[in-house]
């Protein structure tokens, strides 16, 4: 499927046409892989369009880049504001927003100190990204061969391009093999999380998720879904889980900006609960679809209105 294409980018700090938003072939990105980003969603909601969880993704962006040693030349305001003002330019009412910070040309070699630090935002129109039916009729995933790498050899709470490569051979895996979607273990063969979702079991009415210290990223859409559990009155655990514990789950379901709240129905070919969407995982998709389109009170702070 061909890259969908809006008119604008907001490239370092000014609005280019979507051709001209170029970089060199040598930039250091390019080479080794340091960049961080965000993936967040703008809603056309019924009080019209709003940007999902726009400051905790910003937040999470100067994070990963203050991880890496990189020193953006813009604060959680003007970055926030430079996604506003790139949803406004490019008329779009709903779309999928990337905010990237990179290391450009300047040098080769691993040491980046000498190349500067880029900063862009791109929006454009962006469906489902498990498939179209996929939040109801939920999605087939295996357990991948290739492990998360362990904790102390990248850090698993940046956000950032190279760890990413990872969660490729496992995308192509699954892929190859005639699944939707790969969970990953951890190196001591516990679950950590999907290519790039976080994941969710549920056994006997009780929601688990792996905690922050098995190599995942700590997803804002796991964090909403683990809010708006709460609220529903749902247990949360954020445990250890046995790759087997999958096998036995009542219902899974991941979680991510792209993949919103998507149901897993079967794991290496083992059917999860009925085979469907469950119960616990539909209480809390429609909890969240309620607050992204503006259908109950934002009590969270979570929209912020484009206009």
């Amino acid at each position: 499927m061909p890259m969908p294409q809006s008119d604008k980018i907001w490239f370092n700090g000014r609005l280019v046409n979507w051709e001209d938003a170029q970089i060199h072939v040598l930039s250091h990105v390019v080479h080794y892989g340091s960049s961080v980003f965000e993936g967040i969603r703008c809603y056309d909601t019924a009080a019209g369009s709003a940007v999902f969880r726009l400051r905790e993704h910003i937040r999470r962006l100067l994070d990963s880049a203050k991880i890496y040693r990189m020193e953006v030349p813009y604060t959680e305001d003007e970055l926030c504001a430079a996604v506003l003002e790139t949803i406004r330019e490019n008329r779009l009412k709903a779309c999928y927003v990337r905010p990237i910070v990179y290391r450009g040309y300047g040098a080769l070699g691993v040491i980046p100190f000498e190349c500067p630090v880029e900063t862009v935002v791109a929006v454009w129109e962006w469906g489902q990204y498990l498939g179209a039916d996929s939040l109801e009729k939920g999605v087939s995933v295996c357990t991948s061969s290739w492990n998360r790498v362990a904790p102390n050899t990248l850090p698993f709470l940046a956000k950032a391009g190279g760890n990413y490569l990872n969660s490729q051979l496992v995308k192509m895996e699954a892929l190859t093999n005639g699944y939707d979607e790969g969970v990953v273990l951890t190196t001591d063969g516990l679950v950590s999380e999907g290519s790039g979702e976080n994941i969710f079991v549920v056994r006997n009415g009780t929601i688990y998720t792996p905690a922050s210290s098995y190599s995942i990223l700590p997803g804002i859409t796991r964090h909403t879904a683990i809010t708006l559990a709460r609220d529903l009155g749902l247990r949360v655990e954020q445990r250890a889980i046995p790759r087997e514990f999958l096998y036995i789950a009542d219902e899974i379901f991941f979680t991510g900006t792209a993949a919103e709240i998507t149901p897993v129905t079967a794991v290496d070919k083992i059917v999860i609960g009925t085979g469907s969407r469950g119960p616990v995982t539909q209480r809390v998709q429609e909890a969240f679809f309620e607050v992204i389109n503006a259908q109950v009170d934002d009590r969270h702070g979570w929209l912020t209105f484009v206009n």
